[in-house]
């Protein structure tokens, strides 16, 4: 089998056009490295490697409210710290949110709120590491590299899809 480390690895790219604007989806043999929301759309569109494919229709999914969990491949890069705390973020439940103090004592570390922050902010893999369920000790929203307005789209549209989902039951 040939291991070669992300840095090694030929980057694909895809683009998405979510209701809250274009996601640039960067994606390796191995999985999916990057999800930003595009500063402005491709020039020309482009063919679709088949590591993106998957990705491309599970994003399509969330933002159709009939997915709630993502199954592609992520390839963390940042410190250990920061994959722990990427990994904590995986577990906030779909339509719930988190404080930065919840995941630090999650981690067993709470006085590494700030840290908690930082590696926050650093996160590729936006909506897939949803760091957009992350809100302040007072419950306000803060701090979303997409912008504040995407964080309050993406929080109300998993709200709309958790109370239809409880609804049906």
């Amino acid at each position: 089998m040939n291991k070669k480390s992300p840095e090694a690895q030929r980057k694909y790219c895809a683009y998405y056009h979510s209701p809250i604007g274009t996601i640039e989806i960067i994606g390796l043999e191995t999985g999916i490295a990057s999800l930003t929301f595009a500063r402005s759309k491709p020039a020309k569109p482009c063919p679709v490697h088949r590591c993106l494919k998957e990705c491309l229709k599970q994003v399509d999914e969330y933002f159709n409210g009939k997915r709630k969990e993502f199954t592609v491949r992520l390839i963390l890069q940042g410190t250990e710290f920061q994959k722990k705390v990427w990994r904590e973020l995986l577990k906030i439940p779909y339509g719930e949110t988190a404080s930065y103090k919840d995941i630090a004592v999650a981690m067993g570390r709470e006085k590494a709120v700030r840290a908690v922050g930082n590696a926050n902010r650093l996160n590729k893999i936006a909506v897939i590491i949803p760091c957009h369920r992350v809100i302040g000790s007072n419950g306000k929203l803060v701090g979303y590299g997409g912008g504040l307005w995407r964080k309050k789209w993406l929080l109300e549209h998993e709200q709309e899809f958790s109370a239809a989902k409880k609804k049906r039951k």
